[in-house]
């Protein structure tokens, strides 16, 4: 049987992870994307990369929920399969802890029972309310901050910078043929137009978020800004959020006393750098989460564009004989798995059948 042969628009969270499930099925790949692979200037490395389908509930739907509990199944699969390659990626399924300072426990209480409300009966055995000893059992450097929290058991979160590393390093070593620095001129049935070229494959996939605009009308950018610090006064071991009647700030720690905070998302597509009052937004909530926090060393500020589709709903569809993957908005992460094994699976399966 012949080879399937794919072309995949976009080298970003989803098509670089298709990429890599289509090479291990056995396919030919190859990846265009007009930046570099090394670009930290792209909304899949301007994340904290939380894997939180029960916290997100309260601000999506059932179907957002429904994907991110099946990628909750194939992250660790997947991590244990790039760690036996010799490509660890850093994974943790600690658990997500919410918070809020006492003049905002309405929106705790808010926050608790909008999520008790929308989440299906089985899941909320995962939903616990802490009061303050319970609460500093858990997150040892939070004791006497906090007078109550809520704990969302099996969430997680991973290194995005080091997953996005390790499927180029993967992609090589399978055999997939990248492209990288040259703009995609056009995604069609059959063909993928790059750098004045027009390259022939079985199937072609646009994965390019907002770039697939020309395509997808209905694509808009949604601006998202994170903070990344290093501060070894403090240590979690879980991403904890803090809630605020404005804004949800979210810090998320990594490894080598660091941690990814956000909590911006802006209906805009301005592409310049982090504004001042984001940065004193995230800074002072950061530091009223742990006043040692006041001594952290700020190692990136960057802003990119979420592609978001209007129900926000992250999509896999087919239309004119192009398969895109997009409008993942803010749950790439916790979408992506999910949305790429299931067209893995129907482009394999149909060219085996």
């Amino acid at each position: 049987m012949k080879t399937l042969h794919i072309g995949i628009a976009g080298a970003g969270l989803a098509g670089r992870t298709l990429a890599w499930r289509l090479l291990r099925a056995g396919c030919r790949v190859n990846l265009f994307d007009a930046r570099s692979r090394g670009d930290l200037a792209t909304a899949s490395m301007t994340a904290a990369a939380m894997l939180s389908p029960l916290a997100e509930l309260a601000v999506s739907d059932d179907a957002v929920f429904a994907l991110g509990q099946r990628s909750m199944q194939l992250w660790p699969q997947w991590i244990a399969e790039l760690a036996a390659e010799g490509l660890p990626v850093y994974f943790r399924r600690e658990g997500t802890l919410v918070v809020a300072h006492a003049p905002d426990q309405s929106s705790l209480a808010h926050f608790t029972g909008l999520l008790l409300h929308k989440l299906p009966e089985a899941a909320r055995a995962q939903v616990h309310t802490l009061d303050a000893a319970a609460l500093a059992r858990a997150e040892p450097a939070l004791a006497g901050r906090f007078g109550s929290g809520l704990m969302l058991d099996g969430e997680g979160q991973l290194a995005n910078d080091q997953w996005m590393a390790a499927l180029a390093v993967e992609i090589d070593r399978l055999g997939g043929t990248w492209l990288e620095g040259r703009a995609v001129d056009a995604v069609e049935d059959g063909h993928i137009a790059c750098g004045g070229q027009s390259y022939g494959v079985d199937v072609a996939v646009d994965a390019r978020g907002v770039g697939a605009r020309e395509s997808w009308p209905q694509l808009r950018g949604v601006r998202g800004e994170v903070l990344t610090v290093e501060c070894k006064g403090v240590s979690l071991q879980r991403p904890v959020r803090l809630m605020h009647p404005r804004y949800q700030l979210y810090v998320a720690p990594r490894p080598n006393h660091q941690f990814v905070v956000g909590a911006t998302e802006l209906e805009s597509e301005d592409t310049g750098p982090v504004t001042l009052r984001s940065t004193l937004e995230l800074g002072s909530a950061l530091h009223s989460l742990h006043p040692a926090f006041g001594e952290a060393r700020v190692l990136r500020l960057a802003a990119a564009l979420r592609p978001a589709l209007d129900d926000h709903r992250p999509t896999v569809s087919q239309r004119d004989g192009v398969w895109h993957i997009n409008g993942l908005y803010r749950h790439g992460y916790l979408c992506a798995p999910a949305l790429v094994d299931g067209l893995v699976h129907q482009l394999v399966g149909q060219h085996n059948g």
